[in-house]
């Protein structure tokens, strides 16, 4: 026969577990409930939700290489996925967690003042290449050209 007598304690420990008890629970769709309740037609919202997060990361990953946020159409096409998908939720939450761990690794003052010297370093090392390129062959700009 339960009294209840044990109900503080455990809802105590339900209470600093909290984040490990969400970590646990099974992941449910965020379909809408007439598109669950029909098998086809929650299977073609779950494609539809795959090529959707698919042409985000694909666009991300192009924006990688050309002008853009690639990392954010990643992490965007992988919090779509993360809708219907509960490994993309996985990662996706092992990702947040990977990001706010390096977020505040760089907040280190010892990393921080590493990460100014390697920068300062390295435009210095640009501008001494940059310089020596100009000073041996000079600036040839395209509408100078005197060989057409």
């Amino acid at each position: 026969m339960n009294t209840g007598s044990n109900r503080e304690t455990n809802e105590s420990a339900a209470g600093e577990s909290a984040p490990d008890a969400a970590a646990g629970a099974p992941h449910v769709s965020k379909a809408p409930d007439f598109i669950k309740a029909r098998r086809g037609l929650h299977l073609s919202w779950q494609v539809g939700v795959f090529v959707v997060g698919l042409a985000v990361i694909g666009a991300g990953v192009a924006m990688l290489v050309l002008p853009g946020p690639g990392w954010v159409a990643i992490f965007a096409g992988l919090a779509i996925w993360a809708t219907e998908f509960a490994w993309a939720h996985l990662v996706l939450r092992w990702t947040k967690r990977k990001v706010t761990e390096a977020a505040q690794k760089a907040l280190d003052p010892k990393v921080r003042r590493r990460n100014l010297i390697l920068t300062g370093v390295g435009l210095v090392v640009a501008a001494a290449l940059i310089g020596f390129y100009l000073w041996k062959y000079g600036l040839v700009l395209p509408w100078d050209i005197k060989d057409q």
